[in-house]
C-alpha cells in the first residue's frame, strides 16, 4: 500500500546510469536556481524606501544612487562567484572556498549559515507568497499556516520527483514574473520619457534633505542588499548542470545577474519616478503595477506572478540544500545519510529534511516570518564575506597568471559585503542577533558529530593495536513464553549452531507456573536445559540480562561467546502487531547495546 502510494506521488525507481537524464540545461538552471534572487526584487527596493521615509518622502531620490551601489555589489559578487565556478566545480560554493582557504572553521561558519538560510528561504518565500494570496482573498487569512504547509509539501514532492521534472514544472511561473515585469518596467519608463508621469511626483535628484546621515545612507543600502539572498545558489549546485557544468553554471549565473539588476533597477526607478510611497497594506510593486497599467487584467497578472514566485524561490533552497549537505556529509560534519541518493537519484535525505525544517519553522512562527527576512538576509553575507575573502586569500598564495583583476574584484566583494553585514548587526541587532546563538550552537554540533566519525574510523580500522579476542565455544541462551511451533523453530535453528551448550530461559510472574512449566519442558525437550527465574515485579527484561550478565560473565572466563536467541512470530499483515505486546523487540532492543553479547532473531512466519 504504501509503496504504491510512493509510486504514485514520487514515480518509479530510476537506475544509477540514467543520473545524466536529471542534469538541468542553461533555462531550466535559471529557472529553478535563480528564483530566489529573481523574488527578492519584489521586496528589496522596498526595503530602501521604508528606511528613507523615516526622514521624508523628499529623500526618496537618493534610492538611486543606493540601487547604483546595490549593483557595483551585484557585479563583484556575480563576477566572483563565476571565478568561484571556475576554480571549484564541484561544487559547495562558499563552504568550499572557506575551508580550503580559511581553514575548517571558517568553512563550517559559512556551511552553517547557508544551511540554515536556506531553510528560511523555504519558510519566509513560501510564507510570503500564501500572504500575497490571502491578501487578495482575505477570508482565507485564517487558514496561511495550512495553506503555507501544503505549499511546501507540494515543492518537496516535486523536488522528490527529479530535479528535471520540478524545473520542467516550476520554470513556467518564474519565466512569466520576468515577463510581467519586463512589460511593466518598459510601459513605465516609456511614460516616464514621454511626459506622461507629472514632474511634481518625484523630488529632482540632489534636492538637499535635513537630517539625512551616511549612517542612515548605509542602513538603506545594507536593506536593499537583502534583493541579492540567492545569488551563491548556483555556485553550490555546479553538479545539478548538463556537461561542460562549469560553462553553463557560468552563463547561468551571468543571466542571472543580468535580469536581476534590470528588474531591480526598473523598479527603484519607476519607485522613485511615480513617487511610489511604501506601505504597510499594499506593496511597491502592487502599487507601480497600479500605476502603469490600472486596475486591469496586467495588474491582476503582476499580482499573481509575484504571488507565485515568492512560493517558487523556496525551491533554491530545495536544489542547493542537498548539495551542501552532500559536502558537509562527505566531510563527516552532518550524518552520512544525506551522501544518498533517492529512487529518483535525487538526494532524498536533504529533500525532505528541508521540507520538515521550514514546516516546523513556519508553524512556530505561525506563518509569520516576515521578521526573519534581517536574519535570512545576515545569513547570507556572512557566507558571502568569507568566500570573498577565501577566494583574495587563494589568488595572493598562488598568484596565478592575472591574479590581480581577480584579487581586486574579491576584495571590493569582501569589503562591500562586510559593510552591509555589520551594518545588519548595527541597526537591526533585535532582529539578527539569534545568528550568534545559533551558529556557535550548529558549530559545535558539527564539531561532536565529526569527532563521533574520527573516533568510530579509529575503532574500525583493521590497522587498529587492539588484537582480536579468539572464540573457544558458544553458549546459547534461548528465552521461551512457552511451547509453541515458534520456541520449536528457534531451537532447531540453535542444536544447528553446535554450541557447547543451549540453556531455555523461562520468565514466570506466578510461583504456580513454575513447575508447570518445567512438568511441559521435560516432555517437549529433555535434553535442553530450562532454567526458570520467577519474577515478582512483572518484568521479563530485568531477571533475563541479570542471568545473561551471570552466564556472559563465566562465558569469558573460557574465551566463550554468550548468544541470546530471540524466537519471533511475524503477522501475516502488519497491523496485527498492534496486537501483540513484542516482548522479542523489547529484549532486542535491550540486548543491542550489551558489550559481548549476539542477539539472533529467529522468525517463524504465520500463515494467516
Amino acid at each position: 500500500m504504501m509503496s504504491s502510494v510512493k509510486r504514485l506521488l514520487i514515480g518509479r525507481p530510476l537506475k544509477s546510469d540514467q543520473l545524466g537524464d536529471q542534469k538541468l540545461n542553461k533555462t531550466k538552471a535559471l529557472a529553478i536556481l535563480s528564483s530566489d534572487a529573481l523574488s527578492s526584487v519584489a521586496y528589496g527596493p522596498e526595503q530602501i524606501l521604508l528606511v528613507l521615509i523615516t526622514i521624508s518622502a523628499a529623500a526618496f531620490w537618493y534610492s538611486i544612487p543606493i540601487a547604483i551601489g546595490v549593483l557595483v555589489l551585484l557585479t563583484a559578487l556575480i563576477l566572483s562567484y563565476r571565478q568561484i565556478i571556475y576554480a571549484y566545480p564541484h561544487g559547495g560554493g562558499a563552504y568550499v572556498v572557506s575551508k580550503e582557504n580559511l581553514g575548517k572553521y571558517p568553512g563550517l561558519i559559512a556551511g552553517g549559515s547557508l544551511l540554515v538560510d536556506y531553510i528560511l528561504t523555504v519558510a519566509v518565500s513560501v510564507s510570503a507568497g500564501t500572504d500575497a494570496i490571502t491578501s487578495a482573498f482575505p477570508s482565507l487569512h485564517p487558514y496561511n499556516v495550512i495553506i503555507a504547509v501544503v505549499f511546501v509539501l507540494l515543492i518537496t514532492t516535486l523536488n522528490l520527483r527529479g530535479v528535471t521534472e520540478s524545473a520542467s514544472f516550476l520554470a513556467y511561473p518564474v519565466y512569466l514574473f520576468v515577463l510581467a515585469l519586463f512589460i511593466m518596467i518598459g510601459l513605465g519608463l516609456f511614460n516616464v520619457l514621454t511626459g506622461r508621469v507629472p514632474a511634481e511626483l518625484h523630488t529632482p535628484i540632489g534636492t538637499p534633505v535635513a537630517g539625512i546621515s551616511l549612517f542612515l545612507l548605509l542602513k538603506a543600502f545594507s536593506s536593499g542588499s537583502s534583493a541579492l539572498t540567492g545569488v551563491e545558489a548556483i555556485s553550490n549546485a555546479i553538479p545539478n548542470f548538463k556537461a561542460p557544468a562549469p560553462n553553463n553554471a557560468a552563463k547561468t549565473l551571468a543571466a542571472m545577474g543580468i535580469l536581476l539588476a534590470v528588474l531591480f533597477s526598473g523598479i527603484v526607478l519607476l519607485a522613485y519616478y511615480y513617487g511610489i510611497i511604501p506601505s504597510e497594506e499594499v506593496t511597491v510593486v502592487s502599487q507601480i503595477a497600479e500605476q502603469v497599467f490600472g486596475r486591469n487584467f496586467m495588474y491582476f497578472f503582476v499580482q499573481g506572478t509575484t504571488a507565485l514566485i515568492l512560493v517558487l524561490a523556496a525551491n533554491t533552497g530545495y536544489s542547493a540544500f542537498p548539495l551542501l549537505a552532500v559536502n558537509l556529509a562527505k566531510d563527516k560534519f552532518i550524518p552520512r545519510m544525506f551522501t544518498v541518493r533517492g529512487d529518483r537519484l535525487g538526494y532524498s535525505n536533504g529533500i525532505v529534511s528541508l521540507g520538515v525544517l521550514s514546516i516546523i519553522l513556519i508553524i512556530a512562527f505561525e506563518g509569520r516570518t516576515e521578521h526573519l527576512i534581517p536574519l535570512y538576509a545576515v545569513g547570507v553575507f556572512i557566507p558571502f564575506t568569507l568566500s570573498q575573502t577565501g577566494m583574495m586569500i587563494k589568488w595572493i598564495r598562488q598568484k596565478p597568471e592575472g591574479w590581480v583583476p581577480k584579487l581586486i574584484i574579491n576584495t571590493t566583494g569582501a569589503v562591500i559585503s562586510f559593510v552591509v553585514t555589520m551594518m545588519f548587526f548595527m541597526t537591526k541587532f533585535t532582529q539578527v542577533w539569534p545568528v550568534l546563538i545559533f551558529l556557535p550552537l550548529i558549530i559545535l554540533l558539527f564539531y561532536r558529530i565529526h569527532k563521533h566519525y574520527e573516533a568510530v574510523a579509529d575503532q574500525l580500522r583493521i590497522t587498529t593495536c587492539e588484537p582480536p579476542l579468539a572464540i573457544e565455544g558458544n553458549i546459547i541462551i534461548l528465552p521461551v513464553a512457552g511451547i509453541t511451533h515458534v520456541v520449536e523453530n528457534s531451537l532447531r535453528y540453535a542444536k544447528s549452531l553446535s554450541a557447547e551448550q543451549i540453556i531455555a530461559v523461562h520468565v514466570p510472574f506466578e510461583r504456580e507456573d513454575d513447575a508447570i512449566f518445567e512438568e511441559k519442558w521435560k516432555k517437549f525437550h529433555p535434553e535442553v536445559r530450562l532454567v526458570t527465574l520467577y519474577s515478582p515485579y512483572r518484568s521479563i527484561i530485568h531477571p533475563l540480562t541479570k542471568f545473561i550478565d551471570t552466564v556472559q560473565r563465566k562465558a569469558s572466563e573460557s574465551n566463550y561467546q554468550v548468544t541470546v536467541i530471540v524466537p519471533q512470530f511475524i503477522p501475516k499483515k502488519g497491523w496485527h502487531n498492534i496486537l501483540h505486546n513484542q516482548s522479542s523487540l523489547l529484549i532486542r532492543a535491550h540486548l543491542l547495546y550489551r558489550r559481548n553479547v549476539i542477539i539472533t532473531t529467529v522468525p517463524y512466519h504465520l500463515k494467516k
